[in-house]
């Protein structure tokens, strides 16, 4: 049996943007596979029916203004949007005491509100003075990536509200503490997705529609464009490359859908060999980093794996007979200083034919959370509920929890962060091609990255310069 694949062009990794480059590489006539380690397509976003019925989605699921790449992907395929429920109030939980509020900073204490308003400002004005495509070249650079988001936030804001207010923010956003990132990453980051307000808020910024059908549907489409060039269950083990051409070995899982490849190859639990003049690596350079290189990784691409971790987020959905807190006010949102859950969203269904409060426990939260065991998280996860929308919350029809550090082939979520230092060490590599390898994925794009809309347009951005490089 043959276990040798040829192509001109191999896409490891079928989420938005290795799907989005090899669909614009296939519409120019370059003979493409990709090879997808899960046995779905979508990446990090992952839109699952669950045993109640309820259609939720894991991951990414949003879609707002200036997102024009996942907006105009939506139109071709059809794809209608509604916006996030936002009527009523939040709820804000302080030092033990709950209160409501309207808008999007919680008002229990002015002061503290405005303070945190103003280090908001602050930060998404300084935001604009570092350049999208080489962060690393802003003004005091070395100074701005030295130092952490955390520490900046220290040195400003003195009211612990404030604090707790904008520690939200920053998890719900990166899923990571604030002292887990540099701060010239968070600048560039805020300045890629229009400032820290617009990616925190709901209407008219980056949370204000959602998807009919779930977000992971346009990802199905694109690999069913692609057919049998899509194999899934296929994890890239190692990979040989020159300025020329490409030579990886896959592992055949056994999986099953769009794409078994057109060789016989060896059979579930079997490898073969694809061989291509060039490749796209589209996944999180943590990841990307697992796969044993031959001749090994140039030093910056290496450190830079090991300086971008993966955000750590659990993404946790209550489903309800019906959204009950609309009838008493409440838009589902949640602001809290403490417990396992500091951000929440109604994400129930367009028509409200039942309810769903969906949120978030990242960073420090999440991994507190994932120590535990299952009757024990659940035991946390309703009692925060509760706590912010009373005894209904604590039973629902159905929890569901998607733990993405437990994701091998992500590792974790939303989006890679950068370490003190990373940027202006390493951050030329992240782009950059080696050899006849080149890189996308959400955290290579310089407008939406870490969203949806940046994987795709990294895709694409991937796939012209592999256009040229085969001379098309």
């Amino acid at each position: 049996m043959d276990d040798r694949l040829q192509c001109e062009v191999l896409v490891v990794g079928a989420g938005y943007a290795g799907l989005a480059a090899a669909r614009e590489l296939r519409r120019r006539g370059v003979e493409v596979l990709v090879a997808e380690a899960r046995d779905r397509v979508g990446g990090r976003v992952w839109t699952e029916t669950t045993p109640s019925g309820a259609l939720v989605d894991h991951g990414g699921q949003w879609v707002g203004p200036g997102q024009d790449h996942l907006q105009a992907l939506a139109d071709e395929l059809s794809v209608g949007t509604f916006p996030t429920y936002t009527t009523g109030e939040g709820v804000e939980l302080r030092q033990g005491r709950r209160s409501t509020y309207g808008g999007l900073i919680p008002t229990s204490d002015p002061a503290a509100a405005a303070e945190g308003v103003e280090a908001i400002f602050d930060l998404d004005l300084a935001a604009q003075d570092v350049p999208l495509e080489a962060p690393w070249t802003a003004p005091g650079a070395e100074a701005l990536d030295g130092q952490t988001l955390g520490t900046w936030l220290g040195d400003r804001l003195k009211s612990p509200g404030a604090r707790s207010t904008i520690d939200a923010a920053v998890k719900g956003v990166f899923g990571a503490e604030p002292g887990e990132m540099s701060l010239l990453f968070a600048l560039f980051y805020l300045h890629a997705g229009g400032g820290l307000m617009n990616l925190a808020r709901t209407t008219g910024g980056a949370q204000e529609r959602r998807f009919v059908g779930g977000a992971q549907q346009m990802a199905r489409a694109m690999a069913a464009e692609l057919g049998e060039r899509v194999l899934l269950s296929s994890p890239v083990r190692d990979f040989a490359y020159g300025d020329d051409a490409v030579v990886a070995t896959v592992e055949d899982m056994g999986g099953t859908g769009s794409g078994r490849g057109s060789g016989d190859g060896e059979g579930a639990g079997g490898r073969r060999t694809v061989a291509a003049r060039r490749a796209i690596v589209a996944m999180p350079p943590a990841v990307s980093a697992r796969i044993e290189w031959r001749p090994a990784l140039p030093a910056a691409r290496s450190q830079l794996a090991m300086r971008a971790p993966m955000g750590a987020v659990v993404k946790v959905h209550a489903v309800y007979d019906e959204p009950f807190w609309r009838d008493e006010g409440l838009n589902g949102q949640l602001v809290a200083d403490e417990g396992a859950l500091r951000i929440t969203f109604d994400d129930s269904p367009p028509g409200a034919e039942h309810g769903v409060l969906m949120g978030f426990a990242a960073g420090n939260d999440s991994r507190a959370l994932d120590r535990l065991p299952d009757g024990e998280r659940r035991r946390v996860l309703l009692e925060d509920l509760a706590r912010a929308f009373g005894p209904r919350a604590a039973t629902p029809v159905e929890l569901v929890e998607q733990r993405w550090c437990l994701e091998p082939y992500t590792g974790g979520g939303p989006v890679a962060v950068c370490s003190p230092g990373m940027l202006t060490g390493c951050g030329p590599a992240l782009r950059a091609p080696v050899g006849a390898v080149h890189w996308a994925g959400t955290e290579t794009a310089t407008r939406w990255c870490g969203y949806i809309d940046g994987a795709l347009s990294s895709g694409r951005r991937a796939a012209a310069e592999v256009l040229a490089a085969l001379g098309r």
